[in-house]
């Protein structure tokens, strides 16, 4: 197994889910062209402010490419200051 990733995005208000919805799209299939992607899934919850978040990664340098990507893409500007609640496993 790779680097894992797994939690909940968690928004505020409907402002805010609107963000999410309005450029997750995009933003799964960015993620899963990446080289090292084994998988990616962000699924709506029960609560239509809170999606579930599961990612896959071959390798420490395969996640940290992404994070990066990410980082500086309109996924991040469009859910700046969203909750996170993550948990990462395999990057040591």
């Amino acid at each position: 197994m790779g680097v894992t990733l797994k939690g909940y995005l968690r928004c505020a208000d409907e402002a805010e889910a609107g963000r999410v919805r309005a450029a997750l799209d995009e933003h799964i299939r960015l993620t899963r062209a990446e080289a090292g992607c084994v998988s990616f899934h962000v699924t709506a919850t029960d609560d239509p402010l809170v999606w579930q978040v599961a990612e896959e990664f071959t390798t420490p340098v395969a996640f940290e490419a992404h994070q990066t990507r990410a980082a500086a893409s309109d996924w991040a500007r469009e859910t700046r200051g969203i909750a996170r609640e993550y948990e990462i496993k395999g990057m040591s």
